[in-house]
């Protein structure tokens, strides 16, 4: 007799679950409360998907913020490099593009859930849409078989997968629901905030650049007086505060648990030495002896940025470049390398790509995925208590969790 596994939700690590369990040979009944399968996939990668990132495996745990450690037996039972054979196998080719992001070629990312979707049928697991889960089944040892539906359904099986998601786009379906199963449980889960998320910001001035970009600047998060994180890249000014992949990456390195209120800043020439960057004010001011400091910028920043600096300077913006002082011109350069910023906290989950916290990994058996506290339960995917980076990292956890998960339900005796 085939054992039966049912699934609740139908997800990227929901989906993957449900094909490793049925590859071997298991019944697999999949249950999503959606109208579609793989809903956040299509909105993912901005409609591209990024599914993974073909990084050697150092580069991917050094990517994981939590928990890195809990996830070897899902990564190396099923890594980045197995993801990339089961999509171009199951028919959505790929390619590879700066900093190791691998992306479907035709650069959308319902050729990701339609492979997933091949794979579900070719191996016969039933879909079930529309279909919300309540509650998990126990029986009478109060091990899991099977799943309560909403509507006031069951499937009963042998063993269970959570994977219905985090809290992060909650339009996509992700409202907690499995977190509250799994607290019903008794598992504990750690507080959840918004990853991956943009930070609002107290200084006015920032919503007068909402939509300037910037290139190459680094970035520092202070909190508590700490540093947190330390980091190089691209970032945009918004109405609210700042955004762009910068400083994403700084936000999961942001503890709202500690104080909403941090500091970041801003090095805007991170490429110059403190002894070049005053050669190069030296050398615009001359060039330009005779323009008002307003006007004597033009070489240095955007258009946009040069009233903000010029008045954060506390530099009169009429004041000829000749006639600026060597102290008004090294405050200047320190304003330039450390443009201060104040962070109150951050957008909601309604922005936040991935949901930080969850399931806690001390109560999930990381070479099975099970949970330690009831017998035949598995979870899988952004429930568990670990989060990367941006670049692919997150959907790899996905993929090698719900094919452990799929495994482990399959193969547990």
């Amino acid at each position: 007799m085939r054992k039966k596994i049912a699934v609740a939700g139908g997800g990227a690590a929901g989906m993957m679950a449900a094909c490793a369990a049925a590859e071997v040979g298991c019944e697999v009944v999949l249950l999503e409360k959606n109208e579609k399968l793989g809903k956040k996939i299509y909105i993912t990668g901005k409609g591209r998907c990024n599914l993974t990132n073909a990084c050697e495996p150092e580069r991917f745990f050094s990517q994981v913020v939590r928990n890195p450690k809990f996830l070897y037996s899902a990564f190396h039972g099923f890594d980045n490099r197995a993801a990339m054979d089961f999509f171009e196998r199951e028919g959505c080719r790929l390619k590879t593009e700066r900093g190791d992001r691998v992306f479907p070629v035709s650069d959308h990312a319902s050729d990701v859930t339609r492979a997933l979707t091949r794979a579900l049928m070719a191996h016969g697991v039933r879909i079930r849409l529309n279909s919300p889960v309540s509650r998990v089944l126990l029986d009478r040892e109060g091990a899991a078989c099977g799943l309560q539906l909403a509507d006031g359904g069951r499937e009963e099986a042998d063993a269970v997968i959570l994977a219905t998601g985090g809290l992060s786009y909650p339009s996509t379906g992700s409202t907690g629901d499995g977190l509250r199963m799994a607290r019903e449980l008794g598992h504990t889960v750690t507080p959840c905030s918004p990853a991956l998320v943009p930070f609002e910001i107290r200084e006015a001035w920032c919503e007068k650049l909402q939509g300037l970009a910037l290139k190459n600047v680094e970035l520092v998060l202070f909190q508590n007086g700490k540093e947190k994180y330390r980091g190089f890249g691209e970032m945009l000014f918004t109405h609210f505060g700042v955004s762009g992949p910068l400083v994403l990456t700084a936000a999961s390195y942001y503890d709202p648990s500690l104080t909403k209120e941090a500091q970041l800043r801003l090095d805007l020439k991170p490429a110059l030495t403190a002894e070049q960057l005053d050669r190069r004010l030296l050398r615009e001011f001359e060039e330009n002896k005779n323009k008002q400091f307003q006007n004597a910028l033009d070489k240095l920043f955007p258009a946009r940025l040069i009233p903000v600096m010029t008045a954060l300077s506390g530099i009169d913006p009429e004041k000829k470049a000749h006639a600026i002082t060597r102290q008004e011109r090294q405050q200047f350069a320190g304003l330039i390398c450390s443009l201060p910023l104040t962070v109150t906290g951050t957008r909601g989950f309604s922005e936040a790509v991935i949901t930080r916290g969850g399931v806690a990994t001390k109560e999930v058996n990381p070479s099975t995925m099970e949970s330690r506290l009831v017998r035949g339960l598995y979870f899988s995917g952004e429930m568990l208590d670990v989060d990367a980076l941006t670049g692919g990292f997150n959907l790899q956890i996905a993929w090698s969790t719900g094919h452990l998960a799929g495994m482990g339900a399959a193969q547990a005796r």
